[in-house]
């Protein structure tokens, strides 16, 4: 059996702004920001907030805890090792259905987990391209 993987939580400050520089993905009722540490450490860790614009003290405490829940469900499958996650809360959380909750965090992660390719061109693009680099002054109109 392999070893479960190492997660810590995310408590100061300076780490909540760190993982705000970097990656972002909102789903549904939860915004996930990801920070790829690079440091070595293959230990993930996870932060949790809410703001006041969703609702009281009760509001912002059940909407933690769901996200903590999810999170623990979720993040040692789709998370990636040295990795850091913050969880934030939008208006729905508290109320939102559990199994869509972690349906928004689930898209959330595996989005965050694959590495974006360049966009692709389609055919129109390219020839617009082409038409806007070949229209060259021909002389005609002086």
């Amino acid at each position: 059996m392999t070893d479960p993987m190492k997660i810590h939580r995310l408590l100061r400050r300076p780490q909540f702004l760190a993982a705000a520089k970097g990656v972002s993905q909102a789903r549904g009722a939860v915004v996930v920001q990801q920070l790829d540490r690079r440091d070595g450490n293959s230990a993930v860790g996870v932060g949790f907030t809410a703001t006041r614009k969703i609702g009281g003290a009760v509001v912002r405490n059940r909407a933690k805890r769901r996200l903590r829940e999810a999170a623990r469900l979720l993040t040692p499958q789709y998370g990636r090792p040295g990795c850091d996650y913050v969880f934030i809360a939008r208006m729905g959380t508290a109320d939102r259905e559990w199994d869509r909750l972690l349906d928004d965090v689930k898209s959330a992660l595996t989005r965050l987990a694959t590495p974006r390719a360049a966009p692709d061109m389609g055919d129109a693009a390219k020839a617009a391209a082409r038409a806007t680099d070949d229209s060259r002054p021909t002389g005609q109109d002086r």
